[in-house]
């Protein structure tokens, strides 16, 4: 059979819905714990005396180290498999807050919470993303967004609780609770069984067949662990491409997400980190304030799932780009018309639409960067991308944090993040719009191309064209590669 030696396809189904549960815990702590933190920043702040900029730097340290260390989780999962990863990763994160409740200074804390904690919480987030992507293909851009659901659903559980540990326990007794609690990511680890498990016996089905040997050493899921008597000469950058795809930088469309995700970043963070101060600021009791987080993460939770069903739907999906940029715009819309809302009404209702906002974006985000490059090349775009968004992951709450303590207003800081944002939306519409229309006029190209006899090459010439056009196009072209490939084989004698 053509699909001889070949892994499982994706079931969209069966263990799947298991791995969606696992992959709903893991990502719900790696988005919602460092903006459920929050809550104690004004504490900690008061205990140790630094201003907003320094306290700022928990969560900024936290969120840059969980999306810089990208590179490092997707090689380990090529290497390893999902499974270890993300159960070493929930086991970080645990030692990391049970070493923070021991800290006596600001900058222990940014050792223990910022690069112990997030660097587990990395290890967490691109291992369940990835392995969506390999249990699910038609139902993909659902599954995406229930897996994202656990993001608000965690922060909307995390708020309360934050503010009932503290006040029972202090910061010190709830960090030791939180450590405990964030073990759990190991149980939801060990639901990531391999795909890939069957892949042996096919192989060894076609070896008795008398199939080619090379055949049975090639699997399309699963670490690659062969190796052939070349890779002993390679050099350091070749035996790190085999893990990380560097070609993506060739690749139009990754770079237009790539650009506008890194310009996005600078404003996304920033406004929920100060959310809950912000409304302490204005004279908002405690439990008030962790409540706007609730109403934020409770909208939120209602607008990732329904977000994955519309972008699945086959109006949106074919676009769904335009989807992704259009819901980044509005996200900046809510924060610039924060100085309106002056009252307590007011912020529960911009939490209300930053929450849908908010929901928006981030059941997309990974979605959006799949379509872009294909399920194949989508754990080298995760890391890739991940570890450029550091850097302004990094500096958007510190930004934001010196605008407050420079002109003592949190609006600045909004205005800031919200002008960011829309002009990243703008950015991926009008590049998307372009790339789209290049794809059409490659694809025409191809076809009148394959029409004219006068076109027809050389063998090797074919291989080579196929090549370019593969790193290339985006999935939108993938039946075409499909039908090139059972060309290929057949020219071969395979």
């Amino acid at each position: 059979p053509a699909a001889a030696g070949r892994a499982p396809g994706p079931p969209d189904g069966g263990w799947g819905w298991m791995v969606l549960f696992g992959a709903f815990i893991s990502i719900g702590f790696a988005y919602a714990f460092p903006k459920g933190l929050a809550i104690f920043f004004k504490e900690i702040q008061d205990f140790f005396g630094t201003s907003y900029s320094e306290i700022a730097w928990i969560s900024s340290i936290m969120l840059a180290t969980t999306y810089g260390a990208g590179p490092i989780s997707s090689i380990l999962v090529n290497r390893y498999g999902s499974r270890p990863v993300v159960m070493f990763g929930g086991l970080l994160c645990g030692v990391g807050m049970i070493s923070a409740a021991f800290c006596t200074s600001i900058l222990q804390l940014y050792v223990c919470v910022g690069f112990i904690t997030g660097f587990g919480l990395a290890l967490n987030l691109q291992p369940s993303v990835i392995i969506i992507g390999k249990y699910f293909l038609k139902r993909r851009p659902m599954a995406n967004g229930l897996a994202m659901a656990g993001s608000p659903v965690m922060l909307c559980t995390l708020a309360p609780l934050n503010q009932f540990l503290f006040e029972n326990f202090g910061w010190r007794g709830s960090f030791l609770i939180l450590g405990a609690i964030l073990l759990n990511c190991c149980v939801a680890g060990a639901l990531f069984r391999p795909i890939g498990a069957g892949t042996a016996l096919v192989k060894t089905q076609v070896a008795e067949e008398g199939k080619d040997a090379l055949k049975g050493k090639i699997t399309e899921d699963g670490p690659m662990e062969n190796k052939t008597e070349e890779e002993g000469g390679k050099d350091c950058f070749e035996k790190v491409n085999q893990y990380l795809d560097f070609s993506l930088f060739k690749h139009r469309g990754f770079l237009i997400y790539l650009v506008g995700n890194v310009l996005m970043f600078l404003g996304f963070f920033a406004p929920i980190v100060f959310l809950a101060p912000y409304a302490k600021h204005t004279g908002i009791d405690e439990y008030s304030a962790a409540f706007l987080l609730s109403i934020l993460a409770v909208v939120d939770m209602v607008a990732r799932p329904t977000t994955g069903i519309i972008a699945n739907s086959r109006w949106v999906r074919p676009r769904i780009q335009y989807f992704f940029s259009f819901a980044i715009a509005f996200n900046g819309a809510c924060h610039l018309l924060v100085p309106l809302a002056s009252s307590y009404t007011g912020l529960v209702v911009y939490s209300s639409f930053f929450g849908l906002a908010f929901g928006m974006v981030c059941a997309m985000l990974f979605e959006t960067l799949m379509d872009l490059v294909g399920a194949a090349r989508f754990t080298s775009a995760v890391g890739l991308v991940t570890i450029a968004e550091c850097c302004t992951i990094l500096l958007g709450p510190p930004i934001g944090g010196i605008l407050i303590d420079t002109f003592g207003d949190y609006k600045y800081m909004f205005i800031k993040c919200g002008a960011v944002m829309v002009l990243a939306g703008t950015f991926l519409f009008i590049m998307n719009y372009y790339n789209y229309r290049m794809l059409a006029k490659e694809e025409k190209e191809r076809k009148t191309k394959e029409e004219d006899p006068k076109a027809v090459r050389t063998e090797n010439e074919g291989k080579k064209n196929w090549n370019k056009d593969s790193i290339q196009d985006g999935p939108e072209l993938e039946p075409l590669k499909e039908k090139g490939e059972g060309l290929k084989k057949e020219m071969n004698g395979t």
